[in-house]
């Protein structure tokens, strides 16, 4: 890739702008094309300079990021990566801007410490870069736009997704294991809110996010949703109609005691690349549920899932792919689909009325 990436970036903090500048223009293929000190700003930049990725500051004076990316993605909608502080209201505020359309973001406060310095640097270089190679992101914008409208207009359309999704029910599944990255906050809230009160199994998920963040994300979808869904704890148990999303810096496994499946939420394997990791929860399903499982891989880079939908697969499950098309970063599904490990390929729009048809029971409304 030779051409260079041009980046605007949107922070009220002098120490921020150099810091993000510097860390990003590290790297040749990047220009720091415009800075600006508050939302107002940031999108007359933006107007102005056409960059390919925006980093935009979530609490700024004048217009706060949320306001900024509101108008962003209605007006001249484009790659935006906030940058969060670790609070839960900064966190809350970013899930608010993940749902709204931005792709991702990253924690604030790490770029003040000198030692996670080169970590948070390759981080934010390898995210912009995934970024802007994603094929989808065009697609992506354009579907905010539409989707924008079309909540405005009010209510969600179930459309005929579920006529196309012909999956046969499978009454042997014991539960549903999610793995998702970079967009899944986006991705989840299209689909876990769809999920039916009478969802007939237990559902958890490992999105990679940080601590208080997981939690912000596990009580907007509870909000919204029919099912009941919580940032799993110690002990909690897997049961029909509740949706477990992994701790923020923790793993989550399982362990059948009691004639019922609890989870656990260890710090170790401290060595993994994520925690939460997708493998390690799905490998653990596997092992406690000691039958077939329903496993879902959705946007996110790299390929966590991978090792856990071959377990799966080979106790007789059934995995669910999203499709490059409606993916922020078509990197652990691809891992996926190209190992042969996965049963269908769906849109994102698709996925909840799979999961209901693939779990419903014969018989049963």
């Amino acid at each position: 890739m030779n051409t260079t990436i041009k980046v605007v970036v949107v922070d009220d903090s002098a120490f921020m702008r150099k810091s993000l500048s510097l860390m990003l223009e590290s790297d040749p293929q990047i220009k720091v094309v415009a800075t600006a000190r508050d939302g107002k700003e940031g999108i007359e930049k933006i107007r102005e300079f056409k960059p390919d990725v925006v980093t935009l500051d979530v609490e700024m004076p004048v217009m706060d990021g949320l306001t900024a990316l509101s108008v962003i993605m209605k007006e001249m909608p484009l790659p935006v990566l906030m940058v969060s502080s670790i609070t839960t209201d900064g966190a809350k505020a970013t899930i608010d801007a993940l749902n709204l359309g931005a792709v991702d973001f990253i924690p604030k406060e790490l770029s003040y410490v000198s030692v996670n310095i080169t970590k948070i640097k390759d981080d934010l270089i390898t995210k912009i870069k995934q970024i802007v190679q994603s094929s989808s992101l065009q697609f992506r914008m354009q579907r905010i736009r539409a989707s924008q409208s079309r909540i405005q207009k009010s209510g969600s359309d179930p459309g005929p997704s579920a006529r196309r999704t012909s999956i046969r029910p499978r009454s042997d599944l014991r539960a549903v294991v999610i793995g998702i990255s970079t967009g899944g906050p986006f991705a989840l809230l299209q689909i876990i809110p769809k999920l039916p009160a009478s969802f007939p199994l237990g559902v958890a998920i490992v999105q990679h996010m940080p601590p208080k963040f997981t939690k912000s994300l596990a009580e907007r979808l509870n909000g919204l949703s029919e099912v009941e869904v919580r940032e799993a704890s110690e002990g909690d148990r897997m049961q029909p109609g509740v949706v477990l999303i992994a701790p923020g810096g923790r793993h989550l496994t399982f362990h059948h005691s009691g004639g019922s499946v609890h989870v656990k939420t260890p710090l170790e394997p401290a060595n993994t690349l994520y925690r939460p990791c997708a493998d390690i929860m799905m490998n653990s399903a596997v092992q406690a549920f000691q039958g077939p499982l329903l496993g879902v891989i959705m946007t996110g880079m790299g390929k966590d899932g991978l090792e856990g939908l071959k377990a799966i697969k080979k106790r007789s499950g059934y995995v669910i792919a999203q499709d490059e098309e409606t993916c922020v970063v078509y990197g652990m599904p691809k891992a996926a689909v190209d190992e042969g490990v996965v049963d269908t390929v769906l849109p994102l729009e698709e996925i909840p009325n799979a999961l209901v048809a693939v779990t419903k029971e014969d018989g049963h409304g």
